[in-house]
């Protein structure tokens, strides 16, 4: 099993792995071997992996010519007494941090799928060089670079939702891309006419993303906001501090945003944990920065029976994005 992860978080991803029962016989930048696979449910609950690639297999080759045949060789290999009739992924993707390891692997794509259209036609047009949006399981053809010579091959494939997001010149910080990504993860996204509540809002990047889909929003935070935050009619900014700021008696907000640089305790001990138990949102988007604590600690803490997700959450998810940096991002919805 081949877990792909955010360069930088190695350490981390193979730590959650042997907690998981599985012990790392491979390493590189950004990915992990293990021997054996895990179910398709202990694969949802993962957080570092991005992409797991399962029941891999390591080929060799030392030209582009020789590597697209040991594909396209596995390849169809794998399809036998398979018919493939809808559009499949066929993605072909690299170790970022190695210089033109990016145009190798597009070279190698590029003879693959030369060498399939000359075989099967049919199966070639249906080919789509993109992961799917959203998380589970999926097949097709998922191809990693670890080296210019070492390719790892699978048909089989487990999303973790995360994937790197369009910027939006109104947004007025990257921020913006975490919580557009965060959606995937949860499987849903504000809708006009909802409300939201961004605790600790500024300079607007989760405002402006719930508002340019017609949510109303409630900003707070003493900061100013910026960019397409500024001013924008469906965003009320309240000059307040996040961990004060309660609902009216009887409101029932449909979202939760919190995006503190705050320690994590102290966000979930005085924002998360009243806000989930006195039931004043219906789903919630927040973000935990972990570079001061263990971050698998605080993992197992989340999880934990008596954490405020295991008591008042459902379909909690918790996710190193693509845009994360060292924090998580916690999406869910209060159970009803």
């Amino acid at each position: 099993m081949l877990s792909l992860c955010q360069h930088g978080y190695e350490s981390l991803l193979e730590r959650e792995l042997g907690d998981a029962g599985l012990a790392v016989t491979g390493r590189g930048s950004g990915w992990t071997l293990t021997e054996n696979d895990l179910s398709a449910e202990s694969l949802t609950e993962l957080v570092f992996p991005q992409l797991t690639m399962l029941a891999s297999r390591e080929l060799a080759g030392d030209s582009v010519n020789s590597l697209a045949r040991r594909i396209a060789d596995y390849f169809f290999e794998s399809l036998r007494g398979e018919r493939l009739d809808a559009e499949w992924p066929c993605v072909f993707q690299t170790v970022p941090e190695v210089a033109g390891l990016g145009r190798r692997a597009g070279a190698v794509g590029k003879a693959f799928g030369e060498l399939i259209s000359k075989k099967l036609s049919r199966v070639a047009r249906l080919a789509v060089p993109d992961l799917p949006r959203g998380r589970g399981a999926v097949r097709g053809l998922f191809v990693f670079f670890a080296d210019f010579g070492r390719v790892f091959v699978s048909r089989e494939a487990s999303l973790g939702g995360q994937r790197r997001m369009a910027d939006d010149d109104g947004a007025p910080s990257r921020s913006y891309l975490k919580v557009e990504e965060a959606y995937i993860v949860l499987g849903l996204e504000p809708r006009a006419g909802e409300t939201v509540v961004d605790l600790g809002a500024a300079p607007g990047g989760w405002s402006y993303s719930a508002a340019k889909r017609g949510a109303q929003v409630i900003a707070v935070d003493n900061g100013p906001l910026k960019g397409g935050a500024l001013d924008h009619p469906l965003i009320a900014h309240r000059l307040e501090d996040a961990f004060k700021f309660q609902p009216a008696p009887g409101v029932v907000h449909d979202w939760l945003f919190c995006d503190l640089v705050e320690e994590p305790h102290h966000v979930i001990r005085n924002l998360v944990t009243p806000w989930l138990a006195n039931g004043w949102c219906r789903r919630f988007v927040i973000n935990l920065k972990f570079g001061h604590v263990d971050a698998l600690s605080l993992l197992k803490e989340l999880r934990a029976d008596n954490s405020p997700l295991s008591r008042h959450a459902r379909n909690a998810r918790i996710r190193h994005l693509y845009h994360d940096r060292e924090e998580f991002t916690v999406v869910g919805e209060l159970k009803s």
